[in-house]
């Protein structure tokens, strides 16, 4: 009996787990953190509903915390199998753990230290000794190098086009073929090659985080150009809350072909993000997992004042001068852009610039939603900064991208399993699968079970 259970990333847009069962092995596809609303934060401390010990291996698609976040703890709770993923993804899931760690630890410290939690005392889900416990189990892999998990279970990676090293994964189980798109690039992206073409799947499960709309076809060189110079020209900072993987990359390649075009005004430019300077020279070390020329690389390098020192960037949120920061965390729910924030929110010449998607529940989606204020270290900020967004720039394939990449497959799958999207926009992703292709389609729901025919 094969059985495929989604422990998160049914629903929503966090927190992807899918466990798979097969002739009594287990194995788990990604183990994210649950971010945003409430209701899904506290399912991250809730457990999972088999021993942790009883599972055999983790594949894990890429490095970003709502695919990999819950790994320590996972580790923590008994599970010892590899974590199998791409050499990039290796890398860069081990600064985002850490970093992640260090994120709950002093916002745990915070919170004790000004009594603003109801925990006595708050503890981090896991700290900085819990993620060194984890990277060990860490089996990197090259794309399509395939696999052993069992008699009947073997697997190979291919390219997401999502961030460096993403990965769809094609699972052999039985006589039959899963397929996990993880989170599914761009059909042109900015700094990676597209996502594989797959033609053949009996199953397939499919992320749907844009599943309801279409990118803007607008040129984010060129909407960035005009933001950044509205800015200058109110003598303010400009604030880009920024995810560290991927987004700060391809935000420097951006700077960095305005600078080279002599677009760019006077003012300095930083990337205030430990993990945003790691991701980056992580990226420059592994020339040949993304389509980026030397040249372009080292203009990358060189746009920005990269800052991983504390007191330096506490001086640079002090400096009342205009600028331009990069600082993580991309939806607003931790990082060093929070101190930013909490000096220039209020202020009607800063214009904060939203460039990937916002969660529910989070403080970008306030953001996003026109909120009058916002909750950060124990208190609420007036929000008088002006407010953008670059919609252009998103990682994620949009509704028209997916289904031109479903169009690659030779056959019908026997059923499509969508998830890793909010309510609506799976369905509308589903409808649009079933009218356009006539599949067989189902939104996949949280916590629940479907039993797969393999033989």
């Amino acid at each position: 009996m094969t059985t495929l259970q989604f422990l998160g990333g049914a629903g929503t847009v966090t927190g992807s787990k899918t466990l798979l069962e097969h002739q009594h092995q287990r194995i788990l596809i990604d183990s994210g953190l649950f971010q945003g609303l409430k209701d899904l934060r506290i399912q991250n401390r809730a457990g999972l509903p088999v021993p942790e010990n009883s599972i055999e291996a983790l594949l894990l698609t890429h490095a970003h915390l709502d695919h990999c976040g819950y790994i320590p703890l996972l580790v923590k709770n008994g599970f010892a199998g590899p974590v199998h993923c791409t050499t990039p993804t290796e890398d860069l899931a081990r600064i985002i753990l850490e970093d992640s760690a260090k994120i709950q630890e002093e916002e745990a410290e915070r919170a004790n230290r000004h009594g603003y939690t109801r925990h006595q005392p708050a503890k981090p889900l896991y700290d900085l000794k819990d993620v060194k416990q984890s990277l060990p189990l860490f089996t990197p892999h090259q794309y399509h190098e395939w696999v052993i998990l069992g008699e009947e279970l073997k697997f190979q990676f291919r390219n997401a086009g999502h961030i460096l090293g993403s990965s769809l994964i094609e699972l052999k189980v039985g006589n039959k073929t899963l397929l996990f798109s993880g989170d599914l690039g761009r059909a042109h992206p900015l700094l990676l090659h597209p996502p594989e073409k797959i033609k053949h799947a009996n199953y397939l499960i499919l992320e749907s985080t844009y599943g309801d709309r279409l990118h803007p076809e607008t040129d984010a060189k060129t909407e960035l150009d005009a933001i950044i110079w509205e800015t200058y020209r109110k003598k303010g900072t400009l604030i880009i809350p920024t995810f560290a993987v991927e987004r700060a990359q391809e935000l420097l390649f951006l700077l960095s072909q305005l600078r080279e075009e002599d677009r760019l005004p006077g003012v300095p430019i930083y990337l205030d993000s430990p993990m945003g300077v790691d991701a980056t020279m992580i990226m420059l070390n592994h020339p040949d997992w993304h389509i980026l020329t030397r040249e372009q690389t080292m203009g990358m390098d060189n746009v920005a004042h990269l800052i991983t020192d504390a007191q330096i960037s506490r001086a640079i949120v002090q400096d009342k001068k205009p600028k331009i920061v990069l600082a993580g965390s991309g939806m607003i729910t931790g990082g060093r852009v929070l101190h930013y924030l909490s000096q220039l929110i209020g202020d009607p010449s800063t214009t904060v610039l939203l460039v990937g998607f916002q969660a529910a529940g989070t403080r970008g989606r306030a953001l996003e939603e026109g909120a009058p204020e916002l909750k950060f270290f124990g208190q609420f900020f007036p929000v008088k900064a002006e407010i953008r967004k670059i919609s252009s720039l998103s990682a994620h394939a949009d509704q028209g991208e997916i289904l031109a990449w479903l169009g690659a497959l030779t056959s019908p799958p026997q059923k499509v399993f969508i998830n890793h999207g909010e309510p609506h926009a799976a369905d509308a992703l589903r409808v649009k699968i079933q009218h356009e292709l006539g599949w067989e389609c189902q939104v996949a729901g949280a916590g629940e079970t479907y039993l797969l025919d393999t033989t």
